[in-house]
């Protein structure tokens, strides 16, 4: 349940790349959060690729969270790339409406 919600939640259509990148990690973060502590990480992240995967294309945010999920299952284990938002006020959501309308 945790993955489809993560994934309606990312699958917003076009959106800039650094947003994307802000997004799609914040997504595998809210995700990897929700796993059970007993959960197979690999056979749990390939089947939120496989969920994801069909979505990528139209959603550059679903596409760095797939990327974030395949890059976490290579060997050698390297660190992923994750980072939480700058603090900042973003204008609620006004300002969504307003940058969705303009993209």
């Amino acid at each position: 349940m945790l993955l489809e919600r993560t994934i309606s939640q990312l699958d917003i259509g076009p959106v800039p790349p650094d947003e994307a990148a802000e997004l799609g990690q914040l997504g595998y973060i809210q995700w990897l959060a929700g796993l059970p502590a007993h959960a197979d990480y690999a056979r749990a992240a390939m089947h939120a690729h496989t969920m994801a995967q069909p979505f990528r294309q139209s959603s550059p945010a679903i596409a760095v969270f797939c990327d974030l999920l395949v890059a976490s299952t290579r060997l050698p284990i390297e660190p992923l790339p994750l980072k939480m938002p700058a603090r900042e006020r973003r204008g609620g959501a006004r300002a969504r409406r307003v940058r969705r309308m303009i993209h």
